[in-house]
Order: structure tokens, then C-alpha cells, then sequence
């Protein structure tokens, strides 16, 4: 480790510390103040809490949470909240840090808590270079994203956004925490929560009704990393990850040569690039099998406002309709 990290940290470290104001101020009357750890759960939070909330994300569109850094302004940001809606599942390593250097002293939402959790195979974990002990939610992430750190998800896939039936149980979190934090909307909050389940409820048979149309021949595609397992288990499609979990892990060149391998020997026409990565590896991957690149998913976070996925519906809709499309044309 450098003494330029070493001299770095311990600087961002005494800003976070030293540069906050204890306790945060919020009338009755105001919109709650909260922070959503990334751009899907500040949707998902804007849904349920109307015009009765303010919610800002520390990782925003087309931002990467497996690399984020916190700084300065993101623990200012925490610290005047009154609200934290997180992820969970392991999701966030950075955050137990970030919770502690900003003072963070409001209710915190675990939106996942609840869900029928996907559990990867074994040697999966997709652990680069740390063994972290275990902590609330099986291992302690109070680790910085820097300088080739890895992130490990442990033994379960955090990506449970992906099925729309466990975003209706992040909606029904969301909802409770915020009647809990602020008792004198809590009607609000669940007459919006309720009518934004039935939409996504409708989303959902949509989804089953249009992929199970697709023929088994055509169920297989190539993404990024592997944030598609629920989607994939929801909706019977079969995702081959060129990474592992995170956005940081890199495949070896025996790993690659095997994917390549793969790929033609199952004709996997369609190969699909992320909003938050860096495309070469997979434009590498589609010159040396001829399979074509189906289009652009959204995965970990919504596209900027205006954009094609800016709020969850949106997300879910293009990607749907983005491997619709290319599967179809096979």
C-alpha cells in the first residue's frame, strides 16, 4: 500500500470526521430528508414518498456502486438525512464507513429484508484478495473500493432488484420505514406504495407472458457481470456473465478463451453491454464468436434523467424490450 493511499485515506477520513455538524435539522411539515444508497432505490423511494420526501442518491445514474468512493460531500450528504434506504445483502461494502465517518444517527431502510435470497454456487463468491469476517449480513464490508481492493458479495447475489416481485417487497420496506420515520404521512405513504404494487404487479405478468413466448433455443445471452440472475430465474432466460459479481473483477485470458469456446459451441447469438462498463471486453468477445451485440441493459443503475431508463418501470421495460428483441431476431 502507498503512502500516497495511506496519506489520502487518513485525509478523507479526518474531512468526514471534522467537518460535519452534529445532528440534522428537519420541521414538520418538510419534506424527510433521505438518502438512497443508489439511483434505483431513490426511485423506488420517490414512488412511495411523493412530494412528502427528498431524496437524493450517494451513487446516482449510470454510477457504479461496486467501485464507488465515498467523499466529503457524500458523508455531509448521510449525515443530514433522516432516513437511509440501502440495498443489503452486501451490496453496499463501503457504506459501513461512511455511515460511521458522517455521524448518521436517522432510521436506516434495508429495502431487501425479506426476500427469497438467490444463493450462488459454490466458489462463486467472487472474493478478490480479502477475507472479511463475518457481519450482520454474513460479512463485514468496512473496506475501501481503491488502489485494486476487491469487493465481495459473499455466498448470496445482491442484484434482487432484477425480479420485479422482490422490487414489490423493497416498495412494501420502503413504505413501512418511512411511516415509521415520518407517522403523520404514513397514509400517504402506503395509498402511493399500494397504487405503485399494482403497476409493477402488471409489469411482472407482462414480463412472464412476453419471454415465455421465446423458444428454449433462444434463452441464453452474454452480459457484462452478473447482476441478471434474478431476472433470469424470474423470467426463464440463462445469462453468462463475463465477470463475476462486481464490475471489478477481470476474467483471466483462460477464462475469456473458455468463454469463447462456449459461446459458439451453444451459438449464443447475443452479447449485452451495461450502462456502468466499460464495453471492450465484450466488443472483444462479439469479433471473436460473430455473436452481435443485442443492445445496452441497465443493471445497477438508471440512466440520467431523460434517458431511457430514468426511473425502475423504464429500467425494466428497455431491458425487457432490448432482449426481446435481439433474442427474437435470432
Amino acid at each position: 500500500m502507498s503512502n500516497f493511499y495511506l496519506n489520502r485515506r487518513a485525509l478523507l477520513g479526518l474531512a468526514l470526521t471534522s467537518a460535519l455538524p452534529v445532528g440534522s435539522v428537519w420541521a414538520a411539515g418538510q419534506p424527510l430528508p433521505v438518502v438512497a444508497s443508489f439511483s434505483i432505490l431513490q426511485d423506488l423511494t420517490r414512488q412511495v414518498g411523493g412530494d412528502r420526501v427528498s431524496v437524493s442518491a450517494l451513487v446516482g445514474p449510470d454510477g457504479d456502486a461496486h467501485v464507488f468512493e465515498p467523499t466529503p460531500q457524500q458523508a455531509r450528504q448521510l449525515q443530514q438525512a433522516k432516513v437511509l434506504v440501502a440495498n443489503g445483502l452486501d451490496f453496499e461494502g463501503w457504506l459501513p464507513r461512511l455511515k460511521k465517518a458522517s455521524g448518521f444517527q436517522g432510521q436506516e431502510i434495508v429495502a431487501s429484508q425479506g426476500i427469497a435470497v438467490r444463493s450462488l454456487p459454490k466458489g462463486q463468491g467472487h472474493d478478490h484478495g480479502h477475507d472479511h469476517g463475518a457481519g450482520k449480513e454474513g460479512h463485514d464490508h468496512d473496506h475501501d473500493h481503491d488502489h485494486g481492493h476487491g469487493h465481495h458479495h459473499g455466498p448470496n447475489d445482491p442484484h434482487a432488484w432484477q425480479d420485479v416481485k422482490n422490487a414489490i417487497v423493497y416498495v412494501r420496506n420502503i413504505a413501512k420505514g418511512l411511516a415509521k420515520a415520518d407517522p403523520a404521512n404514513a397514509a400517504q405513504y402506503d395509498k402511493q406504495a399500494t397504487q405503485y404494487i399494482a403497476r409493477l404487479t402488471a409489469l411482472d405478468a407482462s414480463l412472464r407472458q412476453r419471454f415465455a413466448a421465446l423458444p428454449a433455443e433462444r434463452r441464453s445471452v452474454v452480459s457484462t457481470h452478473d447482476a441478471f440472475g434474478y431476472f433470469a430465474q424470474a423470467y426463464g432466460l440463462r445469462f453468462v456473465p463475463v465477470r463475476g459479481l462486481s464490475t471489478e473483477s477481470e476474467p483471466s485470458a483462460r477464462d475469456l478463451a473458455a468463454l469463447v469456446k462456449q459461446v459458439r459451441a451453444e451459438r449464443i447469438g447475443a452479447i449485452f453491454l451495461e450502462n456502468i462498463s466499460d464495453p471492450r471486453l465484450l466488443e472483444q468477445l462479439a469479433r471473436e464468436t460473430g455473436a452481435a451485440i443485442g443492445g445496452r441493459l441497465y443493471s445497477d443503475a438508471l440512466s440520467p434523467d431523460g434517458g431511457p431508463a430514468s426511473t425502475y418501470v423504464d429500467m425494466v421495460e428497455t431491458n425487457a424490450a432490448t432482449l426481446l428483441k435481439a433474442l427474437q431476431a435470432r
